[in-house]
């Protein structure tokens, strides 16, 4: 089943179906237990910390710890600009985000683009300082990084079965 929905505000698409799985984890067949998206809203926003993942140009998996801000329906950190997240970003934009949690979680997956717009580095700065209390101008030689997503996948660890979703995401 599939509930197409447009995300309140955010001026994205989402389509919500089951993650394509193995008969064998059971999934639940029917819509009912499904998260929703203000759920994966409010865990993104919530978290401190995030795990992103990047691979470089040799295919070489790098994962690392992140601070980072939930707006818009958007995820957005920083980076020193010679960091191996940053230069794996540079060769390959694509990426996965990862809520600290196994019990609760929300992995997010799109692509990155350095924000370089005024306003929006200025909101950035805003709900960092909010949540970290710390200024984006305090970050040094940082990079600020964009990742629109484009699939979340989601689920409740101890309701796995009945819990697991998808969205599927396209840009108005």
């Amino acid at each position: 089943m599939e509930d197409v929905r447009r995300a309140k505000g955010s001026g994205m698409a989402t389509e919500r179906s089951r993650p394509h799985m193995p008969a064998e984890y059971g999934i639940h067949p029917g819509a009912e237990g499904m998260l929703s998206w203000s759920w994966v809203r409010k865990k993104m926003a919530g978290s401190r910390n995030y795990w992103v993942a990047t691979a470089g140009p040799n295919g070489r998996p790098h994962v690392a710890p992140v601070w980072g801000v939930w707006l818009d329906d958007a995820f957005f950190f920083s980076t020193d600009g010679s960091s191996r997240k940053a230069l794996n970003l540079a060769a390959n934009p694509r990426i996965a985000i990862h809520l600290e949690s196994g019990d609760e979680v929300a992995i997010v997956e799109g692509e990155a683009e350095k924000v370089v717009e005024p306003s929006l580095l200025s909101a950035i700065d805003d709900a960092y300082h909010r949540k970290y209390r710390i200024r984006l101008a305090e970050l040094g030689g940082a990079i600020h990084l964009a990742v629109r997503p484009r699939l979340v996948v989601a689920w409740l660890e101890r309701d796995f079965p009945k819990t697991a979703t998808r969205w599927t995401i396209k840009a108005a």
